[in-house]
């Protein structure tokens, strides 16, 4: 099925356009041909209003596209915190993982968007989630992060949210070992605060 007149109303941001073609009838969780609902498609544009509008007018903030993506996973992975967190209000499924094994928590790690870790954190997500890599939030954020003030904090949030700082990764390589071997400091110094070896 090719894009529906409330996929592109939801890329233009067009809330008039949105609640019209609803009243109309059009069908909410419609697929395109990427297999996106018009609320990922407004979420790929981190389009604040159309996603809300569609969001409270009772879209799928779980329904996945062809490649595993969520309007929930990638808001988080993106960081795009407005609409992440209207999601996280309407039903978003904490345990839904993407394509790669991981939970939002994971990618916005990886990132660096440091209020869309603490607010996924604060909703309860799994900070010791692994990943088809055989990596969690921690790891992510240290393999792939850059060791800097954005990924220092989330390390922080994360070592305060319980996160178990000795759990390595499927070749045994711990949170600390990674942080060394990459000369992050200040991230060696928080993970030895907190117990790592």
């Amino acid at each position: 099925m090719s894009q529906s007149p409330l996929h592109a109303a939801a890329a233009g941001d067009d809330v008039r356009t949105i609640e019209k073609l609803l009243s109309e009838g059009a069908e909410i969780d419609a697929r395109d041909g990427t297999g996106a609902t018009p609320l990922l498609v407004a979420t790929h544009g981190n389009k604040i209003d159309a996603a809300r509008a569609l969001i409270e007018a009772g879209a799928d903030v779980n329904a996945k596209d062809n490649i595993e993506d969520s309007p929930y996973l990638y808001a988080g992975a993106r960081g795009h915190i407005e609409i992440l967190k209207t999601a996280l209000s309407h039903g978003a499924d904490l345990r839904s993982i993407n394509r790669y094994g991981g939970t939002a928590l994971i990618p916005a790690c990886e990132r660096g968007h440091v209020e869309t870790v603490r607010t996924l954190i604060e909703a309860g997500v799994d900070v010791d989630h692994v990943n088809k890599l055989g990596w969690t939030a921690l790891l992510e954020a240290i393999i792939l992060g850059d060791g800097g003030e954005r990924h220092r904090q989330i390390v922080g949030l994360l070592v305060k949210a319980g996160a178990n700082v000795n759990l390595a990764d499927s070749d045994g390589v711990t949170p600390l070992r990674h942080a060394r071997s990459r000369g992050f400091k200040e991230i060696e110094k928080l993970l030895v605060a907190a117990g790592a070896s």
